[in-house]
């Protein structure tokens, strides 16, 4: 019998540390325990903290036996974990506001609930940020249904960064945004099994955003306006995710990051209300972020 979980308190959470992962949940128990698996197995990343923030029609996904036990593991290793619910939802956008605010570390990983991560991520995307120095790296994630689905016309939108990233205006209808491919199926991994990287090495590549898995240095995407144009955008929306990370590669560039250890649950999806792309409401603003 699962005795009472402690959620924590948002005050004793919000100190500042090397790293936060942010985890947006609702309606996912199996698949939240599994990602919440995958972060108690990183090493490298001492003491980064986990929020944990639910939209569940019943009770929280953290509170299935599953969840609850990795939550305690988390602990267990020395990570603190801050357990939240975010009701009534007014959107994905404002929930990753509120992940967001609930953080003072100098990198946060928005990482959805239905990746798992295998051992040694988080390491090589803090280690990539640091390195490069710009505003978000990412791991774009793996179907591992499509492992024996290779599509070499995708992967020539692979390119990689020779030098620190630097700023890009990224549109739709350019060649840059349809960089975007790399990462459906199982496209990576095969461009990662292409390259023949030794052990312990890694590559930075151009990207027009990255999906379940981005590393974001905390103060850029701040100063890119952090996911604040929820107040701006229809509730039922989808894409705030490419909105925040086109704001940041504007200002401060960005990079995907190989090989990823990020794998897709492949589970149906929570968000069935899709009217509207945030990122083309974004774009259509007169003030949108321009490179430089």
């Amino acid at each position: 019998m699962n005795r009472p979980l402690d959620a924590g308190t948002p005050a004793k959470f919000r100190v500042d540390r090397l790293v936060d992962v942010l985890v947006p949940t609702r309606n996912r128990p199996t698949e939240l325990a599994v990602t919440l698996s995958g972060l108690a197995a990183q090493e490298g990343v001492p003491g980064f903290g986990v929020v944990v923030s639910d939209q569940s029609d019943g009770e929280p996904g953290y509170l299935h036996p599953a969840a609850a036990t990795m939550v305690r593991a988390l602990r267990h290793r020395g990570h603190p974990v801050l357990l939240t619910r975010r009701l009534p939802r007014r959107g994905l956008a404002e929930h990753r506001s509120f992940l967001l605010d609930a953080s003072a570390a100098r990198y946060v990983l928005f990482l959805d609930d239905d990746v798992w991560l295998e051992p040694g991520t988080l390491h090589r995307l803090v280690t990539a940020i640091g390195e490069l120095g710009c505003g978000f790296v990412g791991n774009g994630v793996h179907g591992l249904s499509y492992l024996d689905d290779v599509r070499p016309h995708t992967h020539r939108h692979y390119r990689e960064w020779t030098g620190r990233p630097v700023p890009e205006r990224v549109r739709p209808e350019t060649p840059e945004w349809d960089r975007a491919q790399i990462h459906s199926a199982a496209n990576l991994l095969h461009v990662t099994a292409s390259l023949g990287l030794a052990d312990g090495d890694w590559r930075a590549y151009r990207v027009s955003w990255v999906g379940g898995c981005v590393l974001y240095d905390r103060a850029k995407l701040l100063d890119s306006g952090g996911f604040d144009f929820w107040r701006r955008v229809p509730t039922r929306h989808q894409g705030e995710d490419v909105a925040a990370q086109l704001a940041v590669l504007a200002r401060h560039g960005g990079a995907g990051v190989l090989p990823s250890g990020a794998y897709h649950l492949e589970s149906p999806t929570t968000v069935t209300e899709r009217d509207v792309e945030a990122w083309q409401v974004v774009l259509a603003e007169p003030d949108a972020p321009t490179s430089g």
